[in-house]
């Protein structure tokens, strides 16, 4: 099952292009042989991927369907909150069939039943609530603080944020959750279809979730990252699959009062023989 979803991940990332706008500030390498970023000038139609994906791609003009994005059919929905003139209404669309998000990102959207509202986690429970996907559109007395895409839980496409005075803040594109500077290296470069290494960049930093792949396309290694520093356990796996090493990192970043440390270790048949006493 690992290696399915990896195999249909992988095809996902096939066009490397120059990423530009670092700053000055002196920085470790962060990636050496593909890197991917997305046409998202028309975000709510579809992206024209490689013809070697199993993607959907933008064919012949027929009259679009209502409510269906990337040939997913969806339901309006809106949430509110606030009093008077702080009062925003979130406009939405999510998926009508309850369907799990991406094992690959980081953060996901979705709407709560309970709390009716759209949250962002690292983890979803289909039983609480419906990932967000189509166009979406934050409001507050009629100017858009914030606006884009979904894509199953996931932002993609352009993503614009204004001020309350209509100012532009922020504007960011991204495919499938991941941000567009994001860096991909493939075991087999010509083809692009074994992904050896997916690493998350935004804004010229590491940040996001990390996946290295054996040759066999089990996950090799997996950990997040937060302003380019290493937070969390680190999961290292044998090409067997089984876990091989637990790499406990500082909870959040520049906490220099905790230092890297091997929580466990197991050997190739899955026998404990490692754990450390710091817990």
């Amino acid at each position: 099952m690992m290696r399915l979803r990896f195999l249909a991940f992988s095809l996902l990332f096939s066009t490397p292009v120059v990423v530009l706008g670092q700053d000055s500030r002196p920085k470790e390498p962060i990636g050496t042989e593909g890197q991917f970023t997305f046409e998202t000038d028309k975000p709510f139609k579809l992206l024209d991927l490689d013809e070697q994906t199993s993607e959907p791609i933008v064919a012949k003009k027929k009259k679009p369907k209502k409510n269906t994005y990337y040939g997913v059919r969806t339901r309006k929905a809106y949430a509110r909150r606030g009093t008077g003139d702080r009062t925003t209404i979130e406009l939405f669309n999510v998926l009508r069939k309850a369907e799990k998000p991406s094992i690959f990102v980081r953060d996901i959207y979705w709407y709560d039943y309970t709390r009716r509202e759209v949250r962002k986690t690292a983890n979803f429970d289909i039983t609480k609530g419906v990932l967000l996907h189509g166009p979406y559109k934050k409001m507050q007395n009629d100017v858009v603080l914030e606006e884009g895409i979904f894509y199953k839980g996931t932002k993609h496409g352009r993503w614009m944020q204004h001020d309350r005075n209509d100012v532009l803040n922020d504007k960011e594109k991204y495919y499938k959750g991941w941000p567009k500077e994001s860096l991909v290296t493939y075991y087999d470069p010509a083809e692009r279809k074994r992904v050896k290494e997916m690493v998350p960049v935004e804004i010229d930093e590491r940040e996001g979730f990390y996946f290295l792949f054996h040759e066999n396309g089990t996950i090799a290694v997996t950990g997040e990252y937060k302003w380019n520093e290493k937070v969390g356990d680190w999961i290292e796996n044998y090409p067997n699959g089984k876990r091989k090493k637990i790499i406990a990192y500082p909870k959040e970043p520049f906490d220099e009062s905790i230092r890297p440390f091997i929580r466990k270790e197991w050997d190739d048949k899955g026998r404990e023989i490692f754990t450390s006493n710091k817990g």
